[in-house]
């Protein structure tokens, strides 16, 4: 029976291999720190965090998340440890763009549970307002025995608070260092799928006044209207699904601050008809697993139901190939028990005795591997199975190039949930391939990365096959973004200072999709630059001012894609900060960058770029594992679009984008 704690009470723990889940509602940093009798950490390699995820008998994740699973080993930890506690800390409080203080975001749940998943005590942490970092819990020995007690101790200066009061004299170092960590971790992981609203509303709005920097911004999860961007969008997108109604800021009894009728319906009451029920799986024969059915999870459109079962088969996978490794790393550390058990005795170290115990340790061993083994390719099949049914149904926007559907591909009328830019896979389910699906408008930019020269089977790449496959890979995502657009709502902007992806472009330069040809030299990487941080300005101050109408005549309102090739080629210093400047400020009007570089080329800036490339999401036009999760912290296999050889998909889709266009112009 689960033990419920509250502030100070204390539980006794029967086992030492414990698991410890955390749900926060909100990303946040988890770490645990080891210490003794006094509550004192002597050293930072008593710290399990983001930066360093395993010390003795600890291990963390490796980036911040909504959910966690530490995993904590009592019989590894030293003699000199008497108290084991976890901390949580909230990314934001050091410039992050979350929440600033716990007292914002949902009380945070922590559960002790055994290896099998039995919860063993649970707390949640209520009573938090400004603090950004806390205590939640800690494991303590007592009379040589553990326990664990509900601690909830907040500190609002943070993590270097919170060190710096258990005895660390490198208490801000550490913070430092943890805080630089999380930031790589957002930089590589895969969005999560956010919640939708209930009409999932995609369409386009017109665009109310942004949130200014001197006006605060509503906690994450609390209601409040959220700065939309440029043409009706959340800013982000992440945690909305469509335009929420301005209140507030009106300047008379029936006016918004940019002019429009105040909304005075309740934001979450429903406007619409309910949506259909999702389709029915068939009746499956006794015995059998039930036969999945396309687009069967909850959601207002075919659209979205399918969105969510893809996400759904994500977490499927993520949550069994978690089991499948907690059992084996079980079965490994029970046969070392069992081995070390059976040679400290030294009548057993030689003869029959000793090797009928190492026999039979293994022996234990291979029958956990394989019962493990036989749940995950039990779940991989089900999930092979219902791949197969989604895979065919996926719109343009989810589908892979070779799916049927883009031989019937005409121009969309409106804009998609998301976009697919390329698979997942695990190593222990190779059979298997997720969508990888990015939430539209986009929230940050692309790094295609040109910079590695081997692939992850071994198979040496060069140098230059390597630009050449990143620049194939970035226009097979510019196209697709083309083909998901609306006509007139997506405009595509090149800068190729040296020519040297001038082959690659081919199809969106002789489709005639781009709004001019690619720019070369450090001339037209000037001029575009300029263009694009002129408007970014000119949008901002529009809706800073609450007058998003008032536009020059003739502006191009549509959403804007920078791709740049061979950086840092024909860039200068300003060319460089504009380039930043584009990064951070772009995104939230309408203007995205997608970048193919090797970070290497461009090591001569030092550390000024580094933020650039923590702002981009990281893809590689050969399969990579650097994608993690921000569930239980795998690391997942990226596999980029792919084209198949030979087809015309892509001249076919861009030509019948430029007619659109065309027509949509005249």
């Amino acid at each position: 029976m689960t033990a419920e704690l509250v502030r100070g009470q204390n539980h006794p723990l029967s086992q030492s291999r414990l698991e410890i889940r955390i749900s926060a509602g909100t990303p946040v940093a988890a770490a645990a720190a080891l210490s003794d009798e006094n509550g004192r950490i002597h050293g930072t390699e008593w710290v399990a965090h983001p930066g360093a995820p395993v010390q003795p008998g600890l291990e963390v994740s490796r980036q911040a998340a909504a959910d966690h699973r530490l995993a904590v080993d009592l019989d590894a930890v030293t003699e000199a440890v008497h108290r084991v506690s976890v901390l949580l800390a909230l990314p934001a409080a050091n410039g992050g763009a979350g929440p600033a203080r716990f007292g914002a975001v949902a009380a945070p749940f922590v559960a002790v549970t055994g290896l099998d998943g039995t919860e063993v005590a649970s707390y949640t942490i209520t009573g938090l307002d400004l603090e950004s970092a806390v205590v939640a819990l800690e494991l303590y020995r007592r009379q040589g025995a553990w326990k664990v007690r509900a601690v909830g101790q907040g500190y609002a200066g943070g993590l270097p608070e919170l060190f710096a009061d258990q005895g660390l004299s490198e208490a801000a170092q550490l913070a430092a260092g943890i805080d630089e960590a999380v930031a790589r971790g957002l930089a590589r992981s895969v969005q999560a799928p956010p919640p939708r609203t209930s009409e999932g509303d995609r369409s386009r709005q017109a665009a109310a006044p942004a949130v200014g920097p001197d006006q605060g911004a509503a906690p994450q999860g609390a209601p409040g209207p959220v700065p939309p961007a440029y043409g009706g969008q959340p800013a982000g997108g992440q945690g909305q699904g469509g335009p929420q109604p301005a209140y507030g800021g009106a300047t008379g009894p029936h006016a918004s601050a940019g002019g429009g009728p105040v909304n005075y319906s309740h934001p979450r009451r429903q406007t619409s008809a309910p949506p259909p029920p999702p389709p029915a799986a068939p009746p499956a024969q006794p015995g059998q697993p039930t036969r999945p059915v396309a687009g069967d999870a909850t959601g207002w459109s075919m659209e979205e139901r399918l969105y969510n079962q893809v996400w759904g088969m994500f977490e499927d996978l993520a949550r069994t190939a978690a089991a499948y490794r907690s059992a084996v790393d079980f079965a490994e550390s029970r046969m070392d028990k069992e081995l070390e058990q059976a040679l400290s005795d030294p009548r057993s170290r030689i003869g029959g005795q000793g090797d009928a115990a190492r026999e039979a340790a293994r022996a234990r061993y291979t029958q956990l591997v394989d019962q493990a083994r036989a749940s995950l390719d039990r779940d991989v099949a089900q999930l092979v199975a219902e791949s197969e049914v989604v895979e065919p149904a996926l719109p343009p926007a989810f589908a892979r190039w070779d799916n049927p559907c883009w031989h019937a591909y005409r121009v969309p009328m409106e804009i998609p949930m998301a976009l697919r830019l390329g698979d997942l896979r695990l190593p222990e389910a190779e059979s298997i391939r997720i969508p990888m699906l990015l939430r539209l408008p986009l929230e940050r930019g692309l790094w295609i990365d040109s910079g590695r020269t081997d692939s992850l089977d071994g198979s040496f790449t060069d140098s230059h096959d390597m630009r050449r496959l990143a620049m194939d890979t970035a226009v097979a995502h510019a196209a697709r973004l083309l083909a998901v657009y609306p006509a007139g709502e997506f405009t595509v902007h090149v800068v190729d200072p040296a020519g040297s992806g001038a082959q690659a472009l081919a199809p969106l330069t002789q489709t005639g999709v781009l709004a001019g040809p690619p720019a070369q030299g450090a001339a037209g990487v000037t001029e575009v630059l300029a263009r694009l941080t002129q408007r970014v300005d000119l949008v901002q101050m529009a809706l800073r001012g609450g007058a998003p109408d008032a536009l020059p005549p003739g502006f191009d309102t549509s959403q804007q894609l920078l791709i740049v090739n061979d950086f840092p080629h024909g860039f200068d210093d300003r060319a460089v900060n504009q380039l930043r400047y584009l990064v951070d400020e772009g995104p939230s009007v309408g203007v995205h960058l997608m970048m193919v570089a090797d970070r290497e080329e461009s090591a001569g800036y030092g550390p000024l770029l580094d933020p650039l490339w923590r702002a981009l999401l990281r893809l590689t036009p050969v399969p990579d594992d650097h994608l993690a999760d921000p569930w239980v912290g795998h690391a997942w296999t990226y596999e980029p679009p792919a084209v198949p050889h030979g087809s015309e998909v892509l001249r076919t889709v861009l030509t019948q984008v430029a007619e659109a266009r065309r027509t949509w112009n005249r």
